[in-house]
C-alpha cells in the first residue's frame, strides 16, 4: 500500500494529509478550499475512550495513508473533536466544523441521540455523516436521510444474530437481564423476537434500576431459578463488565448457564479478563484475528495506539474512510467539497471492499451490509496472548445480517 510522507501527517486535530503553504493569502484560500476534511466526533474523555476515541481517530488517519491520496494529488486532513456524550456539545462542534473549518465528513459518532441530532445538520449543510459508532437501528428506519449512512453494526443486527445464531447453536432457552430504560427494552425485545423466530423460547427477565446498580445478585438468583441455558445481558460498558464479573462469582456459568452480551467489544473482554468471560457468546462484524486481511489492518492500528487493539467500532471508522476517499477520488475533490450528495450517490453505487470488512455495498437506505460473526470467548487456556480472545461459532452473510430493506420503513426506498 502507498503511505504518506511524514511531514505530510500532522498530529493531533488535523492528524492525515499534506499541508502545503501558499505564497499569498488567496493563494492559501485556494488551497484551504481544496483540502478534504473528515472530522472524527467521537468520545475521547469518557466511559466509551477505548472503543471509541483515540483508536478510531487512528484508524481514520490509516485509512488516509493507505489509500495514499496525497500522491495523487488529494489532500486530507483529519480532525477530531470530543462530542462528551451530550448532544447540545456535538452538535455545536459538527457545525463550526462545518461553517468554519471546511469539514465535508462527520463519522464515527458513537452516540445514537447524537447521531440523529448530526443527521439533521449534515442534511441541511449538504455535507456526510458516516456513522461508524451509532447503534440505533432508526438510522437506517424511519428516521433514515438522504446525507447520512450507517456503517458497522446495529441494535437489529447484534439481536439477530446474538439471539438467532445462538439458538440454532443449540441455546434454545433463553432468560433476559436487561437495563430498565430505552435502550435496554428495545433490546430485549429485538432479541426475544429472533430467539422466538428461531425455535427458541424466553423464559423470563429481570431489569434492573439504571444508572445506579452496582449489584446485580438478585438478578442472577432470578437467571438461574429459571434454568435457562442462556442468560442474555441487555446492557452495555461498565453494567456489563460489572455483571459478567458476579456471574462469574456468583458460578452462574459453572451450574450450566451460558452468557450472552447484546452489545459487547474486545475492550469488555479486557476489563473482565477471561477467566470471568469464558463461555459467554457475542456478536461483532470484526475480530482482528479473523483472517490475513484484519490481522493486517489490526496491526497497522496498532501501531498507532499501542496500548488499544483496535475493535470492530475502529475498523468502521476505517472503513468508512477508506470508501469515502474512493468516491473523492473518483469525482475530484472540488466536486466532493462542491456536493455531499454527489458523494454519496457514488458511494452508493460503488461497491466496498477493505481490510476491515472485505467485499460489501452500501443499500440505498444507508445501510452499509458485511457479514456478521458469533463468537465465544476463550478460555484462558485456550489464548495464546494479549487480545486472544475469541473462537469462531458462526458467520451470518451479509444480506442476512441486517435488517431486510422493506422492513425498515425508510422514506428513501422506492416501493
Amino acid at each position: 500500500m502507498t503511505g504518506f510522507n511524514r511531514r505530510q501527517i500532522l498530529a493531533g486535530g488535523a492528524a492525515a494529509g499534506a499541508a502545503i503553504i501558499a505564497p499569498s493569502g488567496r493563494a492559501r484560500a485556494q488551497a484551504r478550499d481544496q483540502v478534504i476534511r473528515i472530522g472524527v466526533l467521537a468520545d475521547f474523555s469518557g466511559p466509551y475512550r477505548s472503543t471509541s476515541g483515540p483508536t478510531s481517530l487512528a484508524a481514520a488517519q490509516q485509512a488516509v495513508e493507505d489509500l495514499g491520496l496525497a500522491q495523487r494529488g488529494i489532500r486530507v486532513e483529519v480532525m477530531q473533536g470530543d462530542h462528551q456524550n451530550r448532544p447540545d456539545a456535538a452538535l455545536a462542534l459538527a457545525r463550526r466544523w462545518i461553517d468554519q473549518d471546511g469539514v465535508d465528513m462527520i463519522c464515527e459518532v458513537n452516540n445514537s441521540a447524537i447521531a440523529l441530532a448530526v443527521a439533521n445538520l449534515v442534511k441541511e449543510k449538504d455535507r456526510i455523516q458516516l456513522a461508524s459508532g451509532a447503534a440505533t437501528s432508526a438510522l437506517t428506519g424511519a428516521q433514515c436521510s438522504t446525507h447520512t449512512m450507517q456503517w458497522t453494526y446495529d441494535t437489529w443486527m447484534f439481536s439477530n444474530v446474538v439471539g438467532g445464531a445462538s439458538v440454532r447453536a443449540g441455546g434454545d432457552t433463553w432468560f433476559m437481564i436487561t437495563a430498565d430504560y430505552a435502550f435496554g427494552h428495545q433490546l430485549e425485545r429485538d432479541v426475544g423476537q429472533f430467539v422466538q423466530r428461531a425455535g427458541g423460547r424466553v423464559l423470563g427477565s429481570a431489569r434492573y434500576p439504571f444508572p445506579g446498580t452496582a449489584d446485580f445478585s438478585s438478578f442472577l438468583l432470578q437467571a438461574q431459578a429459571s434454568r435457562a441455558k442462556v442468560v442474555g445481558l441487555a446492557m452495555a460498558a461498565a453494567d456489563m463488565v460489572n455483571c459478567v464479573k458476579q456471574a462469574h462469582e456468583f458460578g452462574l456459568t459453572r451450574r450450566g448457564a451460558q452468557l450472552a452480551g447484546m452489545i459487547m467489544f474486545v475492550q469488555d473482554i479486557k476489563a473482565i479478563g477471561l477467566e470471568a468471560a469464558q463461555g459467554m457468546l457475542l456478536s461483532e462484524v470484526y475480530y482482528h484475528d479473523l483472517n490475513d486481511r484484519t490481522r493486517g489492518l489490526g496491526q497497522r492500528i496498532l501501531r498507532r495506539t499501542p496500548d488499544n487493539m483496535p475493535g470492530q467500532e475502529h475498523a468502521g471508522t476505517y472503513s468508512c474512510c477508506i470508501h469515502y476517499l474512493k468516491a473523492v477520488a473518483e469525482i475530484g475533490a472540488a466536486r466532493a467539497k462542491a456536493s455531499g450528495i454527489e458523494v454519496i450517490n457514488v458511494m452508493k453505487r460503488m461497491p466496498t471492499d477493505d481490510d476491515a470488512f472485505g467485499p460489501g455495498r452500501v443499500r440505498e437506505d444507508g445501510r452499509k451490509i458485511h457479514p456478521a460473526y458469533l463468537f465465544e470467548v476463550k478460555k484462558p487456556s485456550e489464548s495464546s496472548g494479549a487480545w486472544d480472545f475469541y473462537k469462531l461459532r458462526a458467520t451470518v452473510p451479509a444480506e442476512e445480517a441486517f435488517r431486510p430493506l422493506n422492513e425498515g420503513g425508510c422514506p428513501l426506498v422506492r416501493g
